[in-house]
């Protein structure tokens, strides 16, 4: 493997979130919508753009909250979340624009969320030689995170590895999704096996290596060093078909329709007759502009 060449995956939809909720309203556009995630988000990606330079790079969004493929197997999947303000809407689709104004690939799909089309295009890339940084501030991609991949959240600064992960959790990252089925996650509304938390589940998986092992090997739990174990043993029988639901929710895909070939995902010039005018449309001002020349002119 080419261990210097690197495929920048980022997970649009929290960054655009934060910016809406941290960036002062004051941005509007041409027509008084106001803008102030879009202004965020675009600092956010120019910071990215110069910092790491990246030569290959898909910027992924969510499409909805209600029609992924996991709504389908658990209507409750993330039944807790309200929908998106209404102001926010047309900010999301400025994002997008501007993503592809500056010669960046953009993924977006209605049945898969933007985990599974980063990690879709991870696991095409992979094979090319390339290894992953993972722009987010999702746990849920410490299940992505191979020997030479990084989780870097770009606004915070930090850099997680998989080690780290393993320092955090107790488990490696191709475990990470057998432990969510047991701990459930409460920002996607799974619960989870009741009465099991983080530091049992990190101890059973750990334990039994994952939890289809776990599971086959249930009657061994008692004889564990672990509090509670017997009604813990009593917990995954009754909740058996349970975990494995909460498995596959929690698993990021690896097979949602990405481009499959490097190619795709290579940065390309921005074209100033796409870009500028929306950059009016935008309002947005002179340092604005001029970062996103800069960008431009490494292509000239």
């Amino acid at each position: 493997m080419n261990s210097t060449a690197a495929v920048h995956l980022v997970d649009a939809s929290i960054y655009v979130f934060r910016a809406y909720f941290s960036v002062s309203p004051e941005f509007v556009d041409v027509h008084q919508r106001p803008v102030h995630a879009v202004f965020g988000f675009l600092n956010m990606l120019l910071n990215l753009l110069h910092e790491e330079q990246p030569t290959h790079i898909a910027v992924c969004f969510d499409e909805s909250l209600t029609t992924s493929f996991r709504n389908r197997l658990y209507p409750a999947y993330k039944a807790n979340r309200e929908l998106p303000p209404a102001d926010l809407a047309a900010q999301f689709d400025y994002c997008q624009q501007l993503c592809r104004a500056l010669g960046l690939r953009v993924l977006v799909d209605g049945e898969y969320e933007a985990d599974d089309l980063a990690g879709s295009s991870l696991h095409a890339l992979r094979a090319q030689g390339y290894r992953g940084v993972l722009i987010t501030g999702d746990k849920d991609f410490s299940q992505l995170v191979g020997d030479e991949d990084v989780i870097f959240d770009i606004t915070r600064k930090e850099r997680t590895d998989a080690a780290a992960v393993k320092r955090k959790y107790g488990i490696r990252p191709g475990q990470f999704a057998d432990y969510l089925a047991l701990t459930g996650d409460a920002v996607d509304n799974i619960p989870g096996i009741h009465g099991i938390g983080p530091k049992t589940a990190a101890t059973l998986i750990g334990h039994f290596g994952s939890l289809d092992a776990l599971l086959g090997r249930v009657d061994e739990v008692p004889f564990l060093r672990l509090r509670g174990a017997a009604q813990v043993a009593e917990k995954l029988r009754k909740g058996r078909d349970d975990a494995l639901l909460f498995r596959l929710l929690s698993r990021i895909a690896l097979d949602a329709p990405v481009p499959p070939e490097a190619a795709a995902y290579a940065c390309t010039a921005p074209t100033s007759s796409d870009l500028d005018p929306l950059l009016d449309r935008l309002r947005f001002g002179p340092l604005t502009r001029r970062r996103c020349r800069e960008w431009q002119q490494r292509f000239a």
